[in-house]
Parts: structure tokens; C-alpha cells; sequence
């Protein structure tokens, strides 16, 4: 075939870097064909000093780039699967995850060397309501402020605004050569990352069976399955970004395990559930877990 595979991906650094290793492992699968990168603009890219939470919370890093799919404008869509709508786009798949980074977050700082450090009323930045939610809930005397942008800005906005740190996911940060710049991984116990956090998903026309059976050679089984139950989980508790939720799913010896907690946006409250089982039934347990929770009273955030 002469015609280039096409990925679709946003512009930023991380974008780029998770675009060109998806493309990196499919040329010597389609060779000699052309795999080319499209650069696609999102919602996300262009409205950069408001809160995700406000501007319309699902898909707006990821719409644009569907929409590139359905128009045939390119074959393959690679998203950071956490900013992928667990509800399922009409005629696009997922049709692979490939083996997960980091899942955790950490802390960046220049003025102190962990978490438990930080002074009463430090100034930490995040426009995540998962983050947030967390962070004052271990800690009700920070000063929280929105910290937009990608790795590198928010690294810059950190000097720049003289804040005690800022939270970035570790996954970012190494993928850019950036792991000198983390100061602390934070503990999971208390930070749980958000759904499908570390993972990629590569997404297709479903009806685009020979790019299906391309992107399958990629998939992860374990990773795969994670992001199921982890995704079941948002599913059950209505998806979206409006709430801070956070879950972990982890595979040993075929047995699946996820964690999940939700808080109310001040943090005043954190309620938990965690499920095992069979891999083959990753995303129902996702499922009981949110049920768990809503029975729990999340339902009220």
C-alpha cells in the first residue's frame, strides 16, 4: 500500500513524544509503507486559562482527533488515555493499549524535598479536581491555585510564581526527560492517580479492519485490562471530570485488583472501595466498585 498510515495526534512535547513511540513500533510492522504524524488542535489546546472543569470537562483533548478519524483525514488516533471519554464513540475502537508508564503522581518543588515539608499555607498549583480534592483532604492549610498548561509550562509557572510546588503526573515527566525535576513520588495510599493514568490508547475506524489487526500487535493484555476496570469504574460513577475520582487497577499472577475513592471537591470527606478478581472480568469489577461507592454515599459529591 502507498498510501502513508496516518496518526493523529495533539501538538505538545508529550503529545509528540507518545505519537512518534507508537510510530516508532508500527514502521517495521507496516514497512515500506509511510507512517505519518497529523497535528490536530483540541478544545483543550485552545482555551488555556480556564479550569477543564469549566469548559466542558469530556473530550476536549480528544474530540478533534475523533472527528479526524470519522472524516478519514487520518487512520490512527494515540490519546493519553485518561483524557479519553469512557463512553464509546459511534463507529470509532479502541482497538489497543500498549504497556503502561508510571501510573503515580509526584511532587515538584524547588523549595522542599518531600510532601510532609511543605510549610502551613504553601502555595502548591493544580487544576485538577482530583489533585485537589486529595491534597487538602491529608492537607487543609494548603493554598491551592490553577496551574494550566503542559509539562513545561507548568514547570516554568513554578519558578516564575515563587509557588512551593505543583503535582504532575510521573509518567509526563519522564517520557520528556524531565525526572531529575521530581522531587517525591507520592504515596497511592493517598494519592490515587487518575483513571487510565500512564496508559495510551490507540484508537480506529472499527469498520478499518487491516489498521485493527495492526494496532492488536501492540496491545497489552495486562495494561489492557487495567484500564478496563479502571474505566468501568468512571463509567459507573457517570464519567467526566466534574467530580474528583481516582482509581488504581493492578494485575499479578491473573488475578485484577482496583481501588478507587471519591471526595467532594474541598476534601472535606473521602470514601473508598477495592474489588479483585479474574482479568475477564475487569470492567464489571470497575463496576461493583463504583456501585460500592454510590451505596457508600458518593452519589451526594
Amino acid at each position: 500500500m502507498s498510501t502513508p498510515l496516518r496518526i493523529g495526534t495533539r501538538g505538545s512535547p508529550l503529545a509528540l513524544w507518545q505519537a512518534n513511540h507508537i510510530a516508532d513500533r508500527l514502521r517495521p510492522l507496516v514497512a515500506p509503507r509511510a507512517v505519518e504524524l497529523v497535528l490536530i488542535e483540541t478544545q483543550g489546546d485552545i482555551i488555556r486559562d480556564v479550569a477543564l472543569s469549566q469548559i466542558g470537562g469530556d473530550g476536549v483533548f480528544t474530540k478533534e482527533i475523533q472527528r479526524a478519524l470519522l472524516a478519514h483525514a487520518v487512520e490512527i488516533a494515540v490519546h493519553s488515555l485518561k483524557d479519553l471519554p469512557t463512553t464509546p464513540a459511534p463507529e470509532l475502537v479502541l482497538a489497543a493499549v500498549p504497556p503502561r508508564g508510571p501510573t503515580g503522581d509526584v511532587l515538584v518543588s524547588l523549595r522542599h524535598r518531600r510532601f510532609d515539608d511543605l510549610p502551613p499555607g504553601a502555595i502548591v498549583g493544580t487544576s485538577s479536581l482530583r489533585r485537589r480534592a486529595q491534597l487538602l483532604h491529608r492537607r487543609p492549610d494548603l493554598r491551592l491555585i490553577d496551574l494550566r498548561g503542559n509539562v513545561e509550562t507548568r514547570l516554568r509557572k513554578l519558578e516564575e510564581q515563587g509557588l512551593d510546588a505543583t503535582i504532575l503526573a510521573e509518567a509526563g515527566l519522564k517520557r520528556l526527560g524531565l525526572a531529575e525535576r521530581i522531587t517525591e513520588i507520592l504515596d497511592p495510599s493517598w494519592m490515587l492517580p487518575a483513571v487510565g493514568q500512564g496508559a495510551l490508547g490507540l484508537e480506529c475506524r472499527a469498520d478499518d479492519s487491516p489498521t485493527r489487526a495492526i494496532l492488536q500487535s501492540l496491545d497489552d493484555q495486562s495494561t489492557h485490562a487495567q484500564v478496563l476496570a479502571e474505566r468501568g469504574f468512571l463509567r459507573g460513577m457517570g464519567g467526566g471530570c466534574q467530580v474528583p475520582m481516582g482509581a488504581s487497577a493492578t494485575v499479578q499472577e491473573g488475578t485484577l485488583t482496583i481501588r478507587a475513592a471519591v471526595l467532594p471537591v474541598d476534601g472535606s470527606k473521602r470514601l473508598e472501595a477495592s474489588c479483585s478478581g479474574p482479568i475477564a472480568e475487569a470492567e464489571q469489577m470497575g463496576q461493583r466498585v463504583a456501585a460500592e461507592l454510590l451505596t457508600q454515599g458518593a452519589g451526594q459529591f
